[in-house]
């Protein structure tokens, strides 16, 4: 199961109830961070998430409202006696931002914080485990940026109860099952994987698209995703602002998600010069049907 939080969707500076880029993201019972804008571990703690399960830190770029809550978080860490092992995955720099903080502060953590600094302008794959896998996106926006797709790997088959009922099955039969192997019982016999589980379940992916100019290079590598979030700071009539400064309109946003054939497209990193968010549905509507808009705290299950 993949479920989403927004902890904070807007552009630029924080206001009142407007929060900066932040997610929080549960895959298989892991939780996964992505950004961390100002007030994060605030949103964090409304979001009844439990800290000490948070081991991965994906960053998508050195701009404030995207990062600025990060030393905060790796600080109360330390204040909450935190012993697990913290990696943080960002552009390269971020290191020496962090340690000098740390340095100034005379706050080095108590527990193992480890940096992974990305410089590839490819995509790459910068987490694995047995259930999820990380790899970066590229987008275009005024610095180095990337992008993260969340994949939930296609697990073991599901052993049929009913079926085995009557069965005398060893313990190592319960693996091979799993494995989707045929079994040999005791006496000889051969029982088909097929006949005694069930499928198991579907890949899923999650993509998430921080700031970027409108950019056709996304499409193949996000083709297919459950859920996408691509940032809408600006809606058409402001298309000038948003070439200028790198970003996407909500049409634009719209017609990736179109290209890549993904089941729903959540759009985010709204400027706060609109009053009404309706609006990027509506222009978004144009090229794509399956739409949601970003909230504090709002949640989504994939």
């Amino acid at each position: 199961m993949l479920e989403l939080t927004i902890l904070g969707c807007h552009s630029a500076t924080p206001i009142e109830n407007k929060h900066t880029s932040s997610q929080l993201l549960e895959a298989e019972g892991n939780l996964f961070l992505i950004d961390c804008g100002e007030g994060t571990q605030m949103q964090l703690r409304k979001a009844n998430a439990k800290f000490a399960r948070i081991q991965h830190i994906f960053i998508s770029h050195l701009h404030g409202d995207h990062f600025y809550g990060l030393i905060g978080l790796i600080s109360t860490f330390r204040l909450l006696g935190r012993a697990k092992p913290l990696h943080i995955y960002g552009p390269r720099g971020i290191k020496e931002i962090i340690t000098i903080q740390l340095k100034m502060a005379k706050s080095w953590t108590d527990y193992p914080l480890y940096f992974h600094e990305l410089s590839s302008l490819k995509s790459e794959t910068i987490y694995e485990d047995e259930v999820v896998s990380v790899s970066t996106l590229p987008l275009d926006h005024r610095v180095y940026t990337n992008g993260f797709l969340f994949t939930i790997k296609s697990i073991n088959r599901k052993i049929n109860i009913e079926a085995i009922k009557g069965i005398d099955l060893e313990p190592h039969h319960y693996k091979q099952l799993q494995q989707g192997l045929s079994i040999e019982l005791s006496d000889g016999t051969i029982r088909e994987n097929k006949k005694l589980t069930f499928d198991p379940k579907p890949i899923k992916k999650y993509a998430y698209c921080s700031d970027t100019a409108y950019n056709k290079k996304l499409i193949p590598m996000i083709m297919g995703a459950d859920l996408l979030y691509h940032e809408a700071t600006f809606l058409e009539k402001h298309a000038d602002l948003a070439k200028k400064t790198k970003h996407s309109t909500a049409l634009q946003a719209a017609k990736i998600a179109k290209a890549a054939n993904v089941k729903k497209l959540v759009l985010g990193h709204f400027s706060n010069r609109y009053p009404n968010k309706e609006d990027f549905v509506c222009e978004a509507s144009q090229a794509f049907d399956s739409i949601f808009l970003s909230e504090d705290l709002k949640t989504f299950l994939i």
